[in-house]
């Protein structure tokens, strides 16, 4: 199958981004000789920082093979960078929609035309607080046991020290360094020629996952937690501590009726008594 060509918009977004890029960020890259240099392929990538989309196009760009990231349907319509966009393929998702399965659609059509598709599999920002992996979605899996292609675990650290999940001020000294290792392609075959239900694509999913975060546990040289964070998990425990937190202020709030009515009866028995005494 052929590779993508580099085209324009992709030549010209390299001009505007490589530059800061080059001059905020130093350079760790290994693993590029596991980028397929022909056909259509996949790369799962773990997702820390608002700056990581870039560096890690800027490290994909450098292998030749440029990848259509799959991205929010609303930065499709903002001006210059809704032309880039569209102009270097990238793929809208619309979520919460009639056409949120386009984007699958597109992701397979553009690996059986023989190009890269980058997943972030988790889908946001990892809401892990050491910044390891979280669970994931499971669209990387479904395109990978739909086209059979290969999946290229790539791990990246570095661009969440210069610019932290969810902060909104960069960190810009001392110069961070992006390091990105990638691995050789995830072995699915055992899910093959099973039917793609809800729990297969769930346990692809983990596989693609864990080759993931064994890559972060090479770069940043420790283990990460046995159980990947769980956002929906940590929503319903969330949930779980706000509703027993409402409950014992509610009781709090009885008990301090109850005594305040109580003391208010005691007083007007007391003084009861003493008109009493007064009277005799």
């Amino acid at each position: 199958m052929p590779r993508r060509q580099i085209g324009f918009w992709y030549r010209f977004a390299a001009v505007l981004c490589k530059p800061p890029l080059v001059v905020l960020i130093k350079r760790d890259w290994r693993g590029m000789e596991h980028i397929p240099a022909e056909g259509g392929f996949i790369t799962a990538v773990n997702h820390n920082s608002h700056v990581d989309p870039f560096a890690y196009a800027h490290y994909q760009y450098n292998t030749g093979r440029v990848p259509r990231f799959l991205a929010k349907s609303g930065l499709f319509k903002k001006g210059l960078v809704g032309a880039a966009m569209r102009g270097t393929g990238q793929i809208p998702v619309y979520r919460e929609s009639t056409d949120a399965l386009s984007a699958f659609r597109a992701a397979i059509d553009a690996v059986e035309r023989g190009e890269c598709v980058a997943f972030y599999p988790e889908g946001t920002l990892t809401r892990d607080p050491d910044g390891w992996p979280m669970t994931a979605k499971t669209g990387a899996a479904r395109v990978a046991l739909q086209t059979k292609c290969p999946v290229i675990p790539v791990a990246q650290w570095g661009c969440n020290e210069l610019l932290p999940p969810y902060a909104k001020k960069p960190h810009l000294l001392p110069r961070k360094t992006h390091h990105v290792l990638a691995g050789p392609p995830v072995d699915l075959s055992r899910f093959y020629d099973r039917e793609m239900t809800a729990d297969v694509l769930k346990e692809a999913t983990e596989v693609i996952m864990a080759a993931v975060t064994r890559l972060l546990e090479e770069i940043r040289g420790e283990k990460a937690p046995e159980t990947p964070y769980d956002p929906r998990r940590e929503r319903v425990e969330q949930r779980r501590r706000t509703a027993e937190q409402a409950a014992r202020q509610a009781a709090a709030a009885e008990t301090a009726v109850a005594q305040t009515q109580a003391a208010g009866a005691g007083r007007d028995v007391s003084r009861t008594g003493t008109e009493e005494e007064s009277g005799k």
